[in-house]
């Protein structure tokens, strides 16, 4: 139950209160002076969700110099918590500059209930949500810095999304078990197969890569297991395969599902056992590598279908790492697009808008691409929209515009009331407005609060 300290000398006000309180679910708790509040609050403030407090405490007393005080005493203290001034004797040019100091709010006596409760609520919820965002910016810090202390082969990524399979990618690789990495094409899949070696047993040993799907399909075995001279036209002499490469270390197999079912089945194999012969030979060779293998096919469809072995599938994807493409992770675009300037040039506005708005079905590596392009076509030190060359560009001017003169019409209102849970605080936020601003169009259109 959320809590609320009433500091007010005036014993009929402070139970006034608290009836009120108690009939919306929420306790209080009441000090009669402003040393006995901050009292209260050095020992309950990990409970205490805001604080009601008088301007003035001595009899005959109607400066609020008091009540000043005791607010900049609890600000000083307590800097997060919402602070309601209640007063019989209202100075307009104190509760503005208090206002300004950080108060929540300036009552008069008498109140009005039910701007008090709605007040009250919204200032408890949103206090709560605040907390609980601090709580996760906080875990997500020290998620943060214990990632920075592994080897993470430059990657650069701010959004969540990203940071779970940077987070997953470290925690498994000490293990020697085979992982697949699932996502689209150009989402940087082999950097999270590199961060996986990087932090491995085996990181000291070879990283060796193999694109499955740049090699015509009666070549793929060879590359992988090797091959005696005359095992196929053409094979003058013996060939290492990646496997034998890769001994004591790491193998990348990047689009696995373009590999053929008789590699397949090879394949499978020399997981199981680390057994293997080359092509056109007899002779068994024994290895010791550590697969990583990655897709953007759909594995399972592959196996309805026939064209992918299910035991091989079940072999590879022992742990599965799924890498969103780069719009499933936009808070990455403007730190990459940066990274891949390299500090040669900067973005301004509405080129970083349009980027934000591209779809980027290229994924990571389109960017890459768009940005050296851009950083070769700006003529000045800082690229435009236009130096982008994206679709997107057309459309800036006009976004712009929108989010300068836009007024949030009745739907806008109760989409964001709605993803604020109906704290007006904060969804007055999110539409650039103050609280009584948002009151006043609610009013309005006839939006009820909750």
């Amino acid at each position: 139950m959320p809590t609320v300290l009433i500091i007010d000398d005036n014993a009929a006000i402070a139970v006034a209160l608290e009836v009120l309180f108690s009939l919306h679910d929420i306790d209080a708790l009441r000090a009669a002076s402003p040393e006995e509040g901050l009292a209260l609050l050095e020992q309950r403030s990990a409970s205490i969700d805001l604080v009601i407090q008088d301007m003035n405490f001595t009899a005959d007393t109607t400066s609020g110099e008091e009540g000043v005080a005791l607010f900049r005493a609890i600000r000083s203290r307590h800097p997060d918590l919402p602070v309601i001034l209640l007063t019989a004797w209202t100075h307009l040019d104190a509760a503005v500059d208090l206002i300004k100091a950080g108060a929540a709010d300036y009552l008069a006596k008498p109140w009005d209930d039910n701007r008090l409760i709605a007040t009250v609520t919204n200032l408890i919820e949103l206090g709560q949500a605040n907390r609980a965002l601090s709580q996760r910016m906080q875990s997500e810090l020290r998620q943060r810095r214990d990632l920075e202390k592994h080897e993470l082969r430059g990657m650069v990524w701010q959004d969540p999304a990203t940071e779970r399979v940077i987070h997953l990618a470290v925690q498994v690789a000490r293990s020697d078990v085979p992982v697949l990495i699932s996502g689209p094409n150009g989402a940087g899949k082999e950097r999270i197969a590199e961060i996986i070696q990087a932090n491995s047993a085996v990181r000291d040993g070879p990283f060796v890569v193999l694109n499955c799907g740049a090699l015509p399909a009666e070549l793929i075995e060879a590359e992988l297991f090797g091959a005696d001279a005359g095992a196929y036209t053409g094979a003058s002499k013996a060939r290492e395969g990646k496997f034998e490469a890769a001994d004591g270390g790491t193998l990348f197999l990047d689009e696995i599902g373009n590999l053929p079912l008789a590699g397949q089945m090879k394949l499978l194999r020399v997981l199981e056992t680390g057994r293997f012969e080359r092509l056109g030979s007899n002779r068994e060779r024994q290895v010791r590598v550590r697969v990583i293998s990655a897709t953007n096919a759909d594995l399972q469809a592959m196996i309805r279908a026939g064209t992918f072995r299910e035991d091989l599938f079940y072999r590879l994807n022992v742990i599965e790492l799924h890498l969103p493409p780069l719009a499933g992770r936009p808070a990455d675009i403007l730190p990459l697009a940066l990274h891949f300037l390299g500090g040669r040039k900067t973005l301004d506005a509405r080129a970083q808008a349009v980027l934000q708005a591209h779809a980027w079905p290229g994924n990571v590596r389109e960017l890459k691409n768009v940005m050296q392009r851009a950083c070769l076509l700006a003529s000045g030190e800082v690229i435009t929209a236009a130096d982008l060359g994206l679709p997107a560009a057309a459309l800036a001017p006009s976004l712009f515009a929108a989010a300068a003169d836009a007024e949030p019409d009745r739907a806008a209102i109760a989409q964001a009331l709605q993803r604020a849970h109906g704290v007006v605080a904060q969804a007055a936020a999110e539409l650039g407005l103050s609280r009584q601003a948002l009151y006043r169009r609610m009013e309005r259109l006839g939006i009820a609060r909750a």
